[in-house]
């Protein structure tokens, strides 16, 4: 009973402690609410909209149990999940924070997960996209397409790590099952394909239809939370809270042999990712490799914008967040150490001035990849906001249809 007191009296002060805090600084919070309404209809939303459009129709058409079973003797073994979480693991990296999140959401509403699996998979299938990590990171911040090839392998480096870790998580309330070993039937997949579909029932309007609103609710609250916590970390940085704390990280910094320049970059990032990485390529005093190991940390810890989000998404099942916020912490320690693993074997021999005309074509791949994705980020942020628009009043017609049909 004091617990849930003491938690009602903290969230009521904290609430409130922001409230006053928007009246004292209001030109600020209004700038930060602008930044933050910029990334979502620039880039976030255009980004998103169609992977998860996408993924609600592959659902509902069986696709995702069809390649369920062609995955399941991948993810069982790795990573104790079944194989629709290979699924998942994709369009988690393609399209980005909080895709995972929702997928798992999805399917664990959907019974193809049970509640441990669910809690493993959405751990480690949230990941930041190539395209942010290319085009907004190392080309928009850093100006260097070949940093992006370091931040993104300790990327999905620790994503895969925290993945392998998981595998062990929760195995006292998992119920003991005989391992057997699958076997791989095409026949069972279009089978399952074929039975998913039936089940669904919908014609193909109706779920294109159920797809696109869905979608569309789901980033109108994750435009939300990235105005929200735009805001916040601009009033702490005001109210020079992000200063006190990043203080007691700075003796930390230095016993590491980087620089404390780079303890307010690294408390903003907790925070915003966006915000912390381009903070920490602005510090003048740090080496690039321990600018990449800050930045590789923020990326993979995904800031508590990104963790509110995913909190929300949780929030409609049965799926616990502790897991996933400690998964977040063991992924930033694993990609900050992949970036400093990786530095000399892959940026120092592959990407400087001096590097040998021999190894010159192995990486080549890689860095005209990276300089495509560039591309296609500054293309997206281009058009973004007419794609914006132009869904969210596709989203207004449909939602109108429907209410003329009720009626």
């Amino acid at each position: 009973m004091l617990k849930s007191r003491l938690k009602t009296l903290f969230l009521a002060a904290s609430v409130t402690f922001l409230a006053v805090s928007l009246i004292i600084f209001p030109q600020e919070s209004f700038d930060a609410s602008i930044r933050g309404l910029n990334m979502w209809w620039e880039i976030v939303f255009p980004s998103l909209l169609p992977f998860f459009i996408l993924s609600e129709m592959l659902i509902g058409l069986g696709v995702v149990r069809f390649i369920g079973i062609l995955l399941e003797p991948l993810m069982r073994p790795l990573f104790k999940v079944p194989g629709v979480g290979g699924f998942v693991w994709a369009m988690g990296i393609a399209s980005g924070f909080p895709a995972g999140a929702k997928l798992t959401a999805r399917m664990r509403q959907e019974g193809q997960l049970s509640k441990i699996e669910a809690e493993r998979l959405v751990s480690f299938t949230n990941s930041s996209n190539p395209l942010f990590i290319f085009g907004a990171v190392s080309v928009g911040f850093f100006y260097n397409v070949h940093l992006g090839v370091i931040l993104a392998l300790a990327h999905y480096l620790g994503n895969i790590s925290v993945g392998l870790m998981m595998r062990f998580y929760g195995r006292s309330e998992e119920r003991t099952t005989t391992d057997k070993k699958p076997k791989i039937s095409l026949r069972d997949a279009f089978a399952a394909l074929h039975r998913a579909r039936v089940q669904d029932n919908r014609p193909i309007g109706k779920l294109l239809g159920d797809a696109v609103t869905s979608s569309i609710q789901t980033l109108l609250m994750i435009g939300g939370f990235i105005i929200l916590f735009s805001v916040i970390n601009k009033l702490l940085f005001h109210l020079h809270i992000t200063v006190f704390l990043a203080k007691f990280l700075e003796d930390i910094l230095v016993m590491l042999g980087m620089t404390g320049m780079l303890s307010l970059p690294f408390i903003s990032g907790l925070f915003e990712i966006t915000l912390g990485s381009q903070m920490t390529s602005q510090v003048q005093d740090a080496t690039l490799m321990h600018q990449a190991i800050i930045t590789s940390f923020i990326l993979a810890f995904s800031g508590f914008s990104v963790q509110a989000q995913v909190a929300s998404i949780l929030a409609q099942t049965d799926i616990r967040f502790q897991p996933f916020f400690f998964a977040r912490i063991a992924q930033g320690f694993f990609a900050a150490f992949y970036a400093f693993l990786l530095w000399k074997p892959v940026y120092e021999r592959f990407f400087q001035d001096e590097q040998p005309s021999n190894v010159l074509p192995v990486m080549e791949y890689f860095t005209s990849e990276g300089s495509r994705l560039a591309d296609t980020y500054s293309r997206i942020v281009t058009a973004g906001p007419l794609i914006t628009i132009g869904s969210l009043l596709v989203y207004i017609w449909i939602l109108g249809i429907r209410l003329l049909d009720k009626k």
